[in-house]
């Protein structure tokens, strides 16, 4: 199994705020939830339909997902629950690990006949079922939602602020999947996509980030929530067929040799420890130079641990959906960046985007207050989305 190091170097990784513990969650409208996934997955009649869940993470949405599916005439093929975790320090972790393999093979039979699968919270690519499934759609076959949340760890704070409460991660999360103008998204990020085409995108910061790179005829993946098959299939690369629910970021990984300049982070953990003033400089999409105010040797630790992907230019993303923007008031990264405005810019292994860097770890960092530029046009101002009106 391919090791993942997931991080938001923009940030400090905290635990969950007290006041978000004690907090009660959002009593979300479970039928319109449901109804809106089935709207994105537009299913072809007959279509098969897998649920993967974690058993007690949002188990008042799976009923009406399966009443969804069969009023949409689709096959309710049920429930897969993945093993619970955080999983006992006493098991046997070489029998869990054998197991695993084993019963990705079984599943991967399985679902053979799947159409279309749904990943609820708490399913993640440590579940064999998780892996099976995107093994198939590694040969082409089927479409995934992926209706992470929370669970899966998809909000993250703004340096110095905490993290909001429950219920209100619920609400915007909700709003945003409800009330989101799909057809207007996918407008402004194929219109993005084609800016990108034909200039070199620039990102700056105050702080010092001055980037460049072009995308040459690399895969776009445009997370603007169309699950159809008619859509999945004309994808190019394995997220292609993983479409996100709540939507909004384009996702490219650049040409690495184009990829020059510098990054500078805000406070920032590596190896669990704290950096400031971190700034890398990259030449042909190779980190080349590290240094910090403090904590250098923490990132440093990491980089090396992770051998070459850990000094390569993994990915530029940029976030698109309007209801899922950064708040002024109280501000907090919703969703995986996926608001407008918000960049991230990761270091890693990008061949799941089209890329040639290979080896498993990547990292993911996140700027609210950068300036994108494609060519002439600036399309996001200091974290604020401002594309041209030509």
């Amino acid at each position: 199994m391919t090791r993942k190091l997931l991080l938001a170097a923009t940030i400090l990784m905290t635990p969950w705020a007290s006041e978000a513990q004690t907090t009660a969650r959002l009593d979300l409208d479970w039928p319109a939830v449901a109804g809106k996934i089935l709207e994105r997955l537009a299913l072809e009649p007959g279509a098969r339909v897998l649920l993967v869940a974690h058993p007690g993470m949002f188990d008042a949405l799976i009923p009406h997902l399966r009443y969804a599916v069969a009023e949409a005439g689709g096959t309710d093929l049920g429930v897969i629950d993945v093993l619970a975790t955080p999983l006992p320090t006493s098991l046997d972790q070489e029998a869990l690990a054998r197991s695993g393999q084993d019963a990705r093979e079984s599943y991967r039979r399985m679902f053979r006949d799947v159409d279309a699968a749904v990943m609820l919270p708490g399913a993640s690519t440590n579940d064999a079922a998780y892996l099976a499934m995107q093994d198939l759609l590694h040969e082409g076959q089927g479409r995934t939602i992926h209706f992470h949340w929370l669970e899966n760890g998809s909000v993250y704070p703004v340096p110095g602020q905490p993290l909001p409460p429950l219920n209100v991660v619920d609400a915007t999360y909700q709003r945003a999947l409800l009330e989101t103008d799909y057809a207007a998204l996918g407008r402004i990020q194929r219109r993005f996509e084609q800016a990108m085409r034909n200039g070199e995108v620039r990102v700056t910061t105050a702080a010092g980030t001055d980037l460049r790179f072009s995308i040459g005829v690399r895969p776009v993946n445009q997370q603007d929530g169309d699950a159809s098959a008619a859509r999945t299939d004309r994808g190019l690369i394995l997220i292609d067929r993983e479409i996100e629910l709540p939507a909004g970021a384009i996702r490219v990984a650049p040409l690495e040799e184009t990829v020059q300049g510098t990054i500078v982070f805000p406070p920032s953990q590596w190896s669990g420890r704290p950096v400031n003033g971190l700034t890398l400089t990259i030449e042909n999409g190779v980190v080349v130079e590290v240094s910090a105010e403090s904590g250098l040797d923490a990132a440093l630790a990491e980089m090396d641990s992770a051998g070459t992907p850990g000094r390569r230019f993994r990915e530029f993303a940029l976030g698109f959906n309007p209801l899922l923007a950064v708040p002024d008031r109280q501000p907090w990264v919703p969703y995986y960046g996926y608001g407008a405005g918000v960049v991230r810019l990761s270091l890693g292994d990008n061949s799941e985007l089209g890329g040639t860097v290979t080896g498993g770890y990547v990292r993911w960092n996140f700027f609210t207050d950068a300036t994108v530029t494609v060519g002439e046009d600036m399309w996001v101002r200091e974290g604020r989305l401002t594309p041209p009106t030509n």
